[in-house]
């Protein structure tokens, strides 16, 4: 009997330690998925600042300040939103613009330009989302 006795307590301890690897196993896990769900939500939360600051550079040049006045390349940092927002002319001078004239016998000139916005995110600033949108706008 002294010896089962001896045998279960040893057979309790490999189960025990089985138990414990499986534990921290399991912590370990947990803890890589929530540092990716974190990284995934300032991904997102770069995407929505940088499409936000080309909502304000957009919003600032509609008007009497328009696009059509810009002829070289310009950068507009939002310190708000963490954003930096290149503006480009795609080509200097007017263009026919891309939509149809059918409606009008007159060439319709317009100016192309193209706003990139870049938000940079993540563990020490390592991530970056850039959103690009293209404009054209008509000359009168």
């Amino acid at each position: 009997m002294k010896k089962q006795q001896g045998i279960v307590l040893f057979f309790s301890l490999i189960v025990l330690v089985l138990m414990t690897l499986i534990g921290v196993a399991l912590a370990v896990n947990s803890t890589q998925s929530l540092r990716m769900s974190g990284a995934g939500s300032e991904r997102i939360e770069a995407m929505a600042s940088a499409q936000g600051g080309q909502d304000k550079v957009i919003l600032a040049n509609t008007g009497n300040n328009t696009f059509t006045n810009i002829i070289a390349i310009s950068q507009i940092v939002d310190n708000d939103l963490g954003v930096t927002n290149t503006i480009t002319p795609l080509v200097v001078g007017d263009v026919r613009c891309q939509r149809s004239t059918k409606g009008n016998s007159v060439p319709i000139l317009c100016r192309r330009i193209e706003i990139s916005s870049a938000a940079i995110f993540g563990r020490n600033n390592m991530g970056l989302v850039t959103v690009v949108v293209g404009i054209e706008q008509e000359v009168n």
